[in-house]
Order: structure tokens, then C-alpha cells, then sequence
């Protein structure tokens, strides 16, 4: 049965129109504040990278401008490392992950590497705790040419310059008890077709890109993210979210057709990290600390095989 039915926005069997998705946007309310949570961290690391602002939100360009992070000692022979967090806004982790690895790790790498890090990809999502935009658009089902999240659209023009130099894209994100709750309900009733909820997978795991999965790689990542935190078990089918596993705690995605971050460029190396900040076995902390593992052990590796 559709979860359409269940819904409280749309007629069952039908997408929504510009009305329903209106009266979706009227439901939703600001619950934490980027301006205080994200950008006063950002800001801050200004002293030690190079900060450049690449747009604003159109729903309030002073309430959500969009920042960047580079390392400052840049150097065409190095190669370029994006960091992406927030893509989702309500996936909190990946936006402090993110930042943490900046203001501890970062500079250690970037004697190997040119950085760039994206905090929060779709602000207003952080401060609404929401996956979609204001328009009721997946900012990670829209990176492709014109694309029609705002978000997207504007990071792709910003990466644009240097989109094929970049070598390794770490994009950090959560998987949580709401995607069953409220997001993947809210998806069916969008778009009038029938999503059966998937186990909620407890403890870590990794999607790589399906033609280019770079299973070394991602094994790296999973066994230091082990040392922080537990792994997420295959359920009863074999599967993650729906998906075969590839290897323990890995997962592969058709990154570039299904339009996701991780597939903006056609860098070699490639993943999407998944925490579940809802399993009793974590905390807030330990979520980030395993955001920060995750790139940490990709980037010992590609340094390892250098």
C-alpha cells in the first residue's frame, strides 16, 4: 500500500502540484540556527584557510550564505581533495564532521593535498533539520547540469573551475530513524509511487560509486571508522538500505545517474559516508569523531599507494 495515504499534504495516487508543496513549505520551521552553529565555526578557520564565499540562498542571501574552505599552500602538482557536508541539512554530523577535520587534521594533510571543503551545502535545511530545499527538491538527487536545486547548482558553478582536477571526494552524510519516519513517506506522497521502508541499518557504513567502487579504498575507511565506532551488519536479505552488500559495511550507488554529490566529478576516488546518530550505542561526538575517521583513513590510504 502507497504511503501516500498516510501522508498530510497531496491526494493519494496523485504528485504534488505547486499548491501541495507550498503547503509543505508552510509546515516547515527554523529549529537551530546556522548563523550561530555552523557560521561562527566557519568563520573562525578563515585565520587558517582561505575563505571564499560561492553564493547565497535566494529564500535570504544574509541569513544563508554559501561558504567554502581551501587550503592556503596550494599547488597545481598536488592532488585536489573536495569534502562536501550538509548536502542534506538535517544530517548533523556531516556538517560537523566536516568542520572538526578542518580545524584538526585539515592542515596535516594539506601538505599533501589541496583541500576544499563545502560545511553545509543547504543551510536551510540545517536550520528547517529537513532533507529537502525550500522548493521540496533533493539537493542530492539534483547534481547535473541545470540543475534545479539552488544548492547544487550553485556549488556545481563553484567547482566548476577545478572539477577535473579533482582527485578524491569524501561526502559526509547520516542515515536516521526519520528516513522512514517522515522523509521517505514525504517522497512517496510527492511523487504519487510506493516506498517501502528499508531497516534502518545500526552503526557505520559507506556507499561508493557503483562503476568505479575502489574497494581497497573504501575498506581503508571502514576499518578506521571501526576503531571509533561500530559497523553496520548486513540485514537478514544480505542488504543496506535496500542495496547488496559489496563488502562489510560498503554499499555501491549509481552516484552520476541518480544525480548524487558524489558524483559531480569524475574523481578516482569517491564515497559517501553514513552515520546513524540514532543507534544507542553513540552520542552527538561520536558521530562527528567518526565523520573525521572516515576521511582521515581515506587519505591514509591514497597517501599509502602514492
Amino acid at each position: 500500500m502507497s504511503t501516500t495515504e498516510y501522508y498530510p499534504i497531496g491526494t493519494p495516487g496523485q504528485k504534488w502540484d505547486q499548491a501541495d508543496k507550498s503547503a509543505w513549505f508552510a509546515l516547515q520551521s527554523v529549529k537551530r540556527s546556522y548563523q550561530q552553529q555552523v557560521l561562527t565555526k566557519v568563520l573562525k578557520l578563515a585565520e587558517q584557510f582561505t575563505l571564499e564565499q560561492y553564493g547565497a540562498l535566494s529564500i535570504d542571501a544574509a541569513r544563508y550564505p554559501l561558504y567554502a574552505l581551501k587550503s592556503q599552500n596550494w599547488h597545481s602538482s598536488k592532488p585536489t581533495v573536495l569534502i562536501t557536508g550538509g548536502v542534506h541539512g538535517y544530517e548533523t554530523s556531516g556538517v560537523e564532521g566536516a568542520i572538526r577535520f578542518m580545524q584538526t587534521k585539515a592542515q596535516a594533510y594539506a601538505e599533501h593535498f589541496n583541500i576544499v571543503l563545502i560545511p553545509c551545502v543547504s543551510p536551510w535545511g540545517y536550520e528547517t533539520i529537513n532533507r529537502w530545499d525550500p522548493a521540496a527538491i533533493d539537493p542530492n538527487r539534483s547534481f547535473y547540469v541545470n540543475s534545479p536545486a539552488e544548492e547544487s547548482a550553485a556549488l556545481l558553478a563553484y567547482l566548476a573551475p577545478i572539477k577535473t582536477q579533482i582527485f578524491a571526494h569524501f561526502d559526509l552524510h547520516e542515515t536516521t530513524d526519520t528516513d522512514n519516519s517522515e522523509f521517505r513517506p514525504a517522497l512517496a506522497a510527492r511523487d504519487a509511487t510506493v516506498h517501502d521502508n528499508w531497516n534502518i541499518p545500526d552503526g557505520f557504513y559507506l556507499v561508493g560509486d557503483t562503476i568505479n567502487p575502489q574497494d581497497a579504498f573504501q575498506k581503508a575507511m571502514i576499518t578506521a571508522v571501526e576503531k571509533v565506532t561500530h559497523i553496520a551488519p548486513a540485514d537478514a536479505d544480505g542488504k543496506l538500505i535496500g542495496v547488496d552488500l559489496a563488502q562489510f559495511g560498503v554499499i555501491n550507488y549509481a552516484t552520476k545517474a541518480l544525480g548524487l554529490c558524489a558524483g559531480l566529478s569524475d574523481a578516482q576516488y569517491v564515497t559517501t559516508t553514513e552515520v546513524y546518530p540514532d543507534s544507542p550505542l553513540v552520542d552527538d561526538e561520536n558521530c562527528i569523531v567518526a565523520q573525521v575517521a572516515a576521511i582521515t583513513g581515506g587519505l591514509d590510504h591514497l597517501l599509502s599507494i602514492a
